[in-house]
């Protein structure tokens, strides 16, 4: 195991908290009851479960009564979905983008074979949405307008207060994926045109396993999962409590270090970014670098695998990805930036750098020392180099050859 890498992938998973991790011990060993229980050894569990409660709705700028735990942002997206679409079952439209996560977007693929219509919004060169083209998608018959807060490949933010005001001219639910904008936005779901909202534990320092959704009081919601009478009845199962422990001191702590963190991220990100692009020639930021999460920057390297520049860095102990980790077994090239139109030079060259607040300046300068080098040897070994007509022949031979 490597313990000392120098780890840019915090959009893919994050490190638990150390302060996160010292808290839930004793739920792991001493606190082992189950909070419904009537005995006061439960008992003393559900009152941590309600303060966690209060810290994650905090967070949220929401009431404690609106927040319901999941396993994961997976479920809490299935879950908005279904509840959107049991909710208003003459409605048979659901509005989304070409760029949702898997979670939202197999979703909808699964559900047009249930007779459902899917408009999937399109995204310029920026990864921006056309609002004009959201106004003319909606009709009455439009159940749910579901869309991301931040592209977890990109960072690109969404104008999402603009796109639920539409939404709710005629009368759609409103779901946003926020797994990526909790803990690095300001939020404050009580000014917000947002019914629903999913976010996972894993993204903020919190462990594995454990999320949330944000449900508006008053929205009509059918449990996903059914069962026992957990969570108000809105999803059933024993609750777990060193999650729910830990997702509620994870946000907390991100409450607490917000401003100041995202500051320094940017700080960061922006000199790895500026440097980078000054000393490497033929890359460019994919996506818009105004409106982005302060965190994220996707850069393509033209002419060369993705795939062997993460295989070069992983050699110096660095962590990146080529896209979202829920989808690097595919041979594709990302789906978000085939959808903003990147020509096949720069997509399968991509890189995304995600980092957080425990990324150092000292990280930082290593990863400017040998990117350079590394772009120089792949580019020396391509024959495609300056060549964009062979590159994309070669592109396209390979992908018709893994199609079979």
């Amino acid at each position: 195991m490597q313990s000392n890498c120098i780890y840019l992938d915090n959009n893919a998973t994050t490190k638990v908290d150390p302060e996160v991790v010292e808290l839930i011990l004793p739920y792991l060993t001493e606190y082992y009851g189950n909070p419904s229980s009537m005995h006061t050894f439960g008992g003393q569990l559900a009152k941590a479960v309600k303060t966690a409660r209060e810290q994650l709705a905090a967070l949220l700028g929401a009431d404690e009564s609106e927040i319901v735990y999941t396993s994961c942002g997976t479920e809490g997206d299935n879950a908005a979905i279904r509840a959107a679409l049991l909710a208003q079952p003459d409605k048979r439209h659901i509005i989304t983008t070409q760029v949702e996560h898997p979670a939202v977007l197999n979703v909808c693929k699964q559900l047009e074979t249930q007779g459902y219509s899917v408009t999937y919004l399109s995204v310029n060169r920026q990864g921006q949405l056309d609002l004009n083209e959201l106004e003319a998608s909606l009709t009455g018959n439009t159940a749910l307008v579901t869309t991301m807060y931040a592209n977890n490949e990109t960072g690109v933010v969404f104008p999402i207060e603009q796109i639920g005001l539409r939404a709710k001219e005629y009368g759609a639910l409103f779901h946003v994926d926020a797994v990526q904008a909790v803990g690095k936005i300001p939020l404050n779901m009580k000014n917000s045109t947002v019914d629903m909202l999913t976010l996972s534990g894993h993204k903020i320092h919190a462990p594995k396993g454990i999320g949330a959704l944000y449900v508006r009081r008053g929205v009509r919601f059918r449990p996903f999962l059914i069962g026992g009478h957990q969570e108000r009845g809105r999803r059933a199962g024993t609750e777990n409590v060193p999650g729910i422990v830990a997702l509620g001191k994870a946000a907390e702590l991100e409450m607490l270090h917000l401003e100041e963190a995202t500051k320094r991220e940017r700080r960061l990100r922006d000199r790895l970014e500026q440097t980078l692009l000054a000393q490497i020639p033929d890359c460019e930021v994919n996506g818009d670098t105004t409106q982005r999460l302060p965190n994220t920057t996707n850069i393509g390297f033209k002419y060369i695998e993705g795939e062997a520049i993460l295989l070069l860095l992983n050699k110096y102990g660095i962590c990146a990805s080529s896209g979202s980790a829920c989808t690097s077994g595919s041979l594709e090239p990302s789906h978000v930036l085939r959808a903003m139109g990147l020509p096949y030079t720069t997509l399968h060259g991509s890189i995304r750098f995600s980092l957080c607040r425990y990324t150092t300046e000292a990280e930082i300068d290593q990863v400017i020392a040998v990117m350079p080098e590394i772009v120089e040897r792949l580019r020396a070994l391509s024959p495609f180099k300056n060549d964009e007509a062979g590159w994309l022949q070669a592109q396209e031979q390979t992908l018709l050859g893994t199609r079979g």
